[in-house]
This record gives C-alpha cells, structure tokens and sequence, in this order.
C-alpha cells in the first residue's frame, strides 16, 4: 500500500519518460504514422483517420483512435511538453500555427517541419509534414489543426538518448528552420549548445547567420541501438535534396513522394547516375487509394529491396525549384519490414518519359 501511494506522489516526468509512445501508451523506439487524406466523397471526420507501425508491426496498422486525439500515439508523445517539467524543447514549422506572424520568413527560412523535446536522460525528434503543428507550449495542451486534415501527411518519431541531441541541434542549424517556441533550460544548455544557440537566436531571416556547412548527413542511433542517417541541407546547397545527394549516397535510385501542388516541380530525374521518380498514385496499407496531389507527405524509397531491407525516407522537403534553394531534409533507414509498408504504398510512377506508369514498370 505504501509503494502504491509513493508511486501516485511520483512526479509525471519520472512516471512517463520523454520518449515515443504508441496509442496504447506504451514507450517505443521508433514510429511511422501517414495520416490519411480527407477525399471529398467521404465524412469529415475521415480526414483524421491514421496508419501505425513500430518494430512490432508487420505493416501498416489502423490507427486507434482520431490524430487529434490526446490518446493518439502523436498525442501521447508531445503531450508531456505542456505538462511542465525541466524539459528542453524547439518546436519549429514554416507554417507555424500562427501563420500571420511569420512574414516573409517562410521564404528565408528551411522549408522544415518538427518537434525536439528532451531531458538530461533521453527525448525524441518528431519530423512531419503538417502545417500550422503543434501549438506552442503556453497554450497548455496538445491540439491537430483543422488545416491539416485536408491532405496526406507523415511522421516519424524516434526516441533517442540525451547524448544525440547535440548532433540533432547542429543537423536543425543547416537546415535553418522557423522557430516559433523553444526552451533549453541551463541545466541543459552546456551539453546542447547547438540547441541552446538555436533557440537563443530564434532567427527569422537565415541571410545574416554565419555559415553552416551547405549539407552534412550523420548516423544517429536511437535509444534501442537502431540506426537512422539524418540528412541535412541548407539554402546554399542549392540543389534538389533527393537526386544530388540522398540516391548517391545511399547508392540506390529513389521514388519520391512529395507535395505536387507547388509551382516548378522537378520532373522525374533519370540521368546516367541515378533514377529518382516521382510517385503519382498512393495507396498506403491498401486501405484508400489517391494522388499525391491530395497528399502533403515528402518520403522517399529504394524501387527494390524486400531481401535485404530497402531504405526508407521521411522528411519535410519537396522536389521543386524554390525548395533546391532552401533548407530541409530527410530521416533514412534500411529496413525491410517498413520499406515493404511504403514501397506497396507506391502504386504509380512519373516514367522517365514523362508519362504515369506502374512504379515498377516506370524506370528505364
């Protein structure tokens, strides 16, 4: 009874570590979530309607209750930020949730979307896709926006120990993110001072910063060992993230998945180096079946690779003219069990020639 009543007096913070959590609550490693885009023949409320994997799935799961959900795995995972604490956190988004405050900077700023928060043990780094996500701190609970039910989007959460979020801090300072809340208390700050920099200086306007290198992409192991590569570009970088950089370095030809609704897209890309297509169709878990023109999402895959684990992208960049021109990145893996949940995903393809053709029938 005593042990019952010492662990209700436990602050929450030592009952629920900073870390990825799934719909039940429990804590994970890793997660991929695709939001399901609202099409226009369904209800409403289909738009907030998810997919699930972590390193117990065999795919793509339904999700178990709606994104906006504070029980959805998303809410469950950055909840605990508006629950106070000695926690460190940047929340940064080109579309902030207050898109009026931004200004100009959204031209300036990395075309780049995500979540930090840690402690002295161990956090998580949530890169997305959705605009106007999540609210600032000060509004005190975890909310969606309505904004972002319209289209597809993904997410990939990773719970890593304490030790990487330096790494993370100088990967974010490439890509010259928007900051639009942020905190790293000094119990913290000396062994993060990327991130401490970061949120002291807050910028708007990346013009006047001291250089970054253009673009660097490191291994980062999560809490569990598994290994991620992080990619990492800046504006000076000046070229498409997928084609000039993520293929060859992976040394594989890419599909890409991104948001079609924006002016210069790059067409697929078959030079003699590597092929990178873009995907037209998506149907991910075979639950719903649409263009990319109703899907927000920026991931990318191998074309092959079920044998021996083919690599997985997500990230907050799209392949068009405007964005070679602007910070962003990627998160990969190699793992067979995902790459199969997103490589089924990809139903059609942009050939070569120009014309949509089955992704596998697509290349060259």
């Amino acid at each position: 009874m005593l042990l019952h009543v010492l662990l209700l007096l436990l602050p929450a913070s030592a009952a629920s570590p900073i870390q990825c959590y799934d719909d039940q609550g429990k804590p994970v490693d890793w997660f991929y979530l695709y939001k399901l885009p609202h099409l226009h023949h369904e209800p409403a409320q289909e738009g907030l309607k998810y997919l699930y994997m972590d390193a117990q799935s065999e795919g793509w799961d339904d999700g178990k209750t709606s994104i906006n959900d504070s029980q959805s795995c998303v809410g469950r995972t950055v909840g605990p930020l508006y629950e106070g604490g000695d926690v460190g956190y940047i929340l940064y988004n080109d579309q902030p949730p207050k898109q009026k405050d931004l200004g100009d900077a959204s031209r300036t700023c990395g075309h780049t979307k995500g979540v930090v928060v840690f402690d002295k043990q161990q956090g998580f780094w949530l890169v997305h896709s959705t605009p106007h996500f999540p609210p600032p701190k000060a509004e005190g609970q975890f909310s969606y926006p309505s904004t972002g039910t319209t289209n597809g989007q993904n997410f990939i959460c990773v719970t890593y120990p304490f030790e990487r979020f330096q790494t993370i801090g100088e990967q974010l300072k490439i890509n010259q993110p928007h900051i639009y809340d942020c905190s790293i208390p000094e119990s913290l700050a000396a062994a993060v001072p990327a991130m401490a920099q970061l949120c002291k200086h807050n910028v708007d306007k990346w013009e006047n910063v001291s250089a970054s290198p253009a673009n660097r992409s490191v291994s980062l192991l999560s809490l569990a060992g598994t290994e991620f590569i992080s990619f990492a570009k800046g504006a000076s970088f000046a070229n498409d993230l997928y084609h000039s950089w993520v293929a060859p370095t992976l040394q594989s030809n890419l599909l890409v998945q991104f948001w079609r609704r924006s002016t210069g897209i790059l067409p697929s890309d078959c030079s003699p180096s590597w092929e990178v297509l873009n995907v037209d169709l998506i149907s991910p878990g075979q639950r719903v079946t649409f263009k990319t023109t109703e899907d927000h999402s920026k991931w990318a895959i191998s074309p092959n690779g079920e044998t021996s684990g083919g690599w997985v992208c997500v990230g907050d960049i799209n392949r068009d003219e405007a964005e070679e021109k602007r910070g962003g990145g990627t998160v990969c893996r190699r793992d067979a069990v995902v790459w199969k949940a997103y490589r089924t995903a990809a139903l059609e393809c942009e050939s070569c020639s120009g014309t949509v053709q089955a992704c596998d029938k697509a290349s060259r």
